[in-house]
Order: structure tokens, then C-alpha cells, then sequence
């Protein structure tokens, strides 16, 4: 084969190299989704235990303040404990997606 400029080679040039594309990190954004879900409803938990009760029946206005404050506490306990779980369970599950995808 000859080339019309005389004896070049033919060549091309090779286009660069992209590096590889990161895999997304789906597993990331889902907990921190998760964990902004469990922020909020601890948030709104916390904030509706105040302001003043209006439906005490017999109890007097200081011991229906202090039966909402436990009630609120427990509400959050409640939320605090099922945050916990749901973040283990979040763990295990990431740990064995890890170790079923090792080669």
C-alpha cells in the first residue's frame, strides 16, 4: 500500500484514555436518606411534646406537664431505639452485599 504522501506510514493517532467510570454509590445516598428521615421525625417528636396540654381531665396543669414531658421522653426513646435497629440492619445488609461482590 502506498500512501498519497509517498512512503508514511498510516497511522492514527489513538484518542485518549477516559478513566473508568466510578460505580455509583447508591447504598450511600439511601442511608443518608434514611438517616435525614430519622432526623426529622425525631426532631418533630421532640417538638411536639411542648406547649401547653389542654385535655388534663382531673390531673392539675404541673402533673399534666410532667406526664407529657414522659410521654414525649418515651416517644423518643422509642424513635432513638428503631433508629438504632434500622442502622444495624443497614450494616448487616451493606456488609453482605461487600462480601458477596468480592472476587
Amino acid at each position: 500500500m502506498s500512501s498519497p504522501q509517498g512512503n508514511t506510514p498510516q497511522w492514527r493517532p489513538t484518542p485518549p484514555q477516559r478513566p473508568p467510570r466510578k460505580k455509583p454509590r447508591v447504598f450511600l445516598w439511601v442511608f443518608l436518606g434514611v438517616q435525614l428521615l430519622f432526623l426529622i421525625w425525631l426532631i418533630t417528636g421532640i417538638a411536639s411534646g411542648s406547649g401547653t396540654p389542654e385535655d388534663c381531665g382531673t390531673l392539675d396543669a404541673q402533673t399534666c406537664n410532667e406526664a407529657e414531658n414522659v410521654g414525649t421522653a418515651i416517644g423518643v426513646g422509642l424513635i432513638l431505639v428503631l433508629w438504632a435497629v434500622v442502622d444495624v440492619i443497614l450494616g448487616i445488609t451493606y456488609a453482605v452485599y461487600r462480601f458477596s461482590r468480592r472476587p
